[in-house]
C-alpha cells in the first residue's frame, strides 16, 4: 500500500522512509473512538499490536513488560497467547504520585532506579501511551533503562501523540484480540506534555530501531521499536 496523503503524513515519510512503512488501518477495522458490542468505551484498531505478539510467540518462555496497570483480562490473555511472564509496572501510578507530592523533577532519577529486573532480561515492552505524559529529562531516562532490559531483538509497542489530544486524564487499554484494544478512562489528574518529535524518539532510543510505524485516524503514531539491526525481522 502506498504512504497516505495528507500534510501530516508527508511531514513522517521522510524518517520512516529509512526506518519502517507508514500505513494506515484497514477501512474494515473499528475507527478509533467508535463504541462496539454496546461497550461506551473507543476500541483502538491497533496494526502493530498483531506483529508485537507474533514476534514474541518466536521466542521461548517470554518476559513481558507492562507499563500500565494491572488488568487481570490481558494478563491471562498474553499469558495464553505468549506462555509468558507479566511483569507489571505501574508507571503511570508512580508519576502521578510524583506530580500530587510536586516531585516531578525527581521523576527521572526515580525511574533510573526504579526496575529489580536484571539487564537483557525483557523479551518485550508494553508502554501504551506513557511518553504522552513524560517531560522531556523523564521521557529520555525511561528509554534507557528499557533499552538496557532488554534482550537482543526484543520489541517495543507504543503509542505517541502528535499533539491532536490535550487535557487532564489517561487511559487504561484492554486487548480484545489481536488487533483491537478497549481505551478506558483511568481516574487521573495526569495532563499531557507536548508531544515529542520524530528525531527526539529515535533518538532517545539510540539502540533500538523503529521496525513497524503507523498513523491512526486520530493522529496518534503507532510504534514498534526492536533492539538490535539483526535478527529476524517483524512481518
Amino acid at each position: 500500500m502506498g504512504l497516505p496523503d495528507g500534510e501530516s503524513v508527508r511531514g513522517l515519510r521522510g524518517w520512516l522512509s529509512r526506518l519502517a512503512p507508514l500505513r494506515q488501518g484497514d477501512e474494515g477495522r473499528p475507527d478509533p473512538g467508535e463504541p462496539v458490542d454496546g461497550d461506551p468505551c473507543p476500541v483502538v484498531a491497533s496494526k502493530a499490536l498483531p506483529k508485537f505478539l507474533s514476534h514474541l510467540e518466536t521466542r521461548p518462555a517470554p518476559v513481558l513488560l507492562d507499563l500500565g496497570c494491572v488488568v487481570g483480562p490481558n494478563i491471562t490473555y498474553f499469558g495464553d497467547r505468549l506462555n509468558c511472564k507479566v511483569v507489571v509496572e505501574d508507571l503511570f501510578a508512580d508519576l502521578e504520585r510524583h506530580v500530587r507530592q510536586g516531585e516531578r523533577d525527581a521523576f527521572p532519577a526515580f525511574l533510573s532506579d526504579r526496575f529489580r529486573l536484571e539487564a537483557e532480561s525483557v523479551d518485550g515492552v508494553l508502554v501504551w501511551d506513557l511518553y504522552d505524559f513524560l517531560d522531556r529529562a523523564s521521557a529520555r531516562a525511561l528509554a534507557a533503562v528499557l533499552v538496557r532490559l532488554m534482550r537482543t531483538d526484543g520489541a517495543l509497542f507504543g503509542f505517541f501523540g502528535t499533539g491532536g489530544r490535550s487535557g487532564l486524564g489517561c487511559a487504561k487499554y484492554i486487548v480484545i484480540d489481536d488487533s483491537h484494544l478497549r481505551e478506558r478512562a483511568r481516574e487521573s489528574t495526569l495532563e499531557r506534555q507536548g508531544p515529542l518529535q520524530n528525531r527526539d524518539i529515535i533518538k532517545m532510543f539510540d539502540g533500538m530501531r523503529v521496525a513497524e510505524a503507523f498513523l491512526l485516524k486520530t493522529g496518534r503514531r503507532e510504534m514498534l521499536f526492536r533492539k538490535g539491526g539483526g535478527g529476524r525481522p517483524i512481518i
